[in-house]
């Protein structure tokens, strides 16, 4: 298994991977995470600024993937990905700060959830084809407005209420070689646990959702599919602390801004 971030050094934004004994960083001289190989330099953790692993081209979130969370709010299965888009300007990098939008004073929500990173460019694949095209898992936090979402009756507003600027936070791995049902799902707040879930119970899986979206949208290396999340999400504090957990990845710490 490989763990892939990618950081600045100084002056410079490079790709690599996580020793295993997470003691150093191999630095790779490919310009993108999964590609090239190792310069040579192993680097420090505590000299790099880590950054989103990738710059996606595209974030898709899924809504309503979770059984348990669609039995209990009452909602059939689907049987089709019901995805929205998240803006690039929403992208966070672990550790940095989640920013109401000005003027806001609604509920914000933090969801937890398992991220797909596509490594290759792909289009109307089918299931079993979709695997070789995904580069590996990552942490997710769906931050939303929620009190955007339904403010017009008359239209649901995803994109408005998931994209306002650092409303994406996710990292800070991406990790290859993980059987994604074997993944939970843990969501932290202030070191609470508010969230514990398995993958699993995904309604339409990984391979699934790759293919179904690609009949639709060409999906390019670097895109970030969030699965959809499942129960226990909630409003967050300003000051809160959130952390999305999932072992094999590693942990994504962003804080909500106060209102100081």
């Amino acid at each position: 298994m490989r763990r892939w971030i990618r950081f600045a050094h100084g002056d410079e934004t490079l790709c690599g991977t996580l020793l295993d004994d997470d003691q150093g960083i191999r630095v790779y001289d490919g310009p993108r995470i999964g590609e090239g190989r190792p310069d040579g330099r192993i680097l420090a953790h505590a000299d790099v600024t880590l950054l989103t692993p990738v710059v996606a081209p595209k974030f898709i979130g899924l809504w309503n993937n979770f059984g348990e969370l669609a039995t209990r709010l009452g909602q059939g299965r689907p049987q089709e990905p019901l995805y929205f888009l998240k803006s690039a300007n929403s992208y966070l990098a672990p550790g940095g700060i989640i920013r109401a939008p000005l003027g806001y004073a609604g509920r914000i929500f933090y969801e937890g959830e398992l991220g797909i990173v596509i490594g290759s460019s792909c289009r109307g694949i089918t299931e079993d084809a979709a695997p070789a095209h995904i580069l590996g898992y990552t942490c997710v936090n769906d931050v939303t407005a929620f009190d955007l979402l339904n403010r017009d009756p008359s239209f649901a507003q995803w994109a408005r209420a998931k994209s306002c600027d650092t409303f994406g936070p996710f990292g800070p791995t991406v990790a290859e070689g993980l059987d994604w049902s074997e993944l939970r799902v843990r969501t932290l707040v202030d070191g609470r646990e508010r969230q514990n879930y398995p993958a699993r119970d995904m309604i339409l899986p990984p391979a699934r959702i790759v293919s179904l979206i690609s009949r639709e949208v060409t999906l390019e290396p670097g895109d970030v599919i969030a699965c959809g999340t499942s129960v226990g999400a909630l409003p967050m504090k300003p000051g809160a602390t959130v952390e999305v957990s999932i072992e094999g990845i590693g942990t994504l710490s962003n804080t909500l801004e106060t209102n100081a």
